[in-house]
């Protein structure tokens, strides 16, 4: 059974921290790129940021240089750190493969960015 799931999303300010998590079935993990996917009220799904089974990185242009993709593959889990947090940043967050399965989408995450 596939099984994704996202956690560590709430409110913060702008200009704040805050670190995402997903946890993956291991034959998810072991297979494909994985990604952070994020979805803002009224807009289309994106991929924020990707990376490969060796962590080569990649970066939507509007995150980068704030946001960094890790995985730990021992613990088949891809986490994304998000520094200098904006308003246009609230959304609810997903991870899943690069490209997407429609099998892997979890609940995701709600991230608010407000003062």
């Amino acid at each position: 059974q596939v099984q994704v799931v996202e956690s560590g999303g709430g409110l913060v300010q702008p200009g704040g921290s805050l670190r995402l998590s997903c946890v993956t079935s291991g034959s998810i993990f072991s297979t494909y790129v994985m990604g952070w996917y994020r979805q803002g009220p009224g807009k289309q799904r994106e991929l924020v940021a990707s990376i490969t089974r060796i962590g080569a990185t990649n970066y939507a242009g509007s995150v980068k240089g704030r946001f960094t993709i890790s995985r730990d593959n021992t613990k088949n889990t891809v986490s994304l750190q998000m520094n200098s947090l904006q308003p246009e940043g609230t959304a609810v967050y997903y991870c899943n493969a690069v490209p997407t399965r429609q099998a892997y989408w979890g609940p995701g995450t709600q991230l608010t960015v407000s003062s």
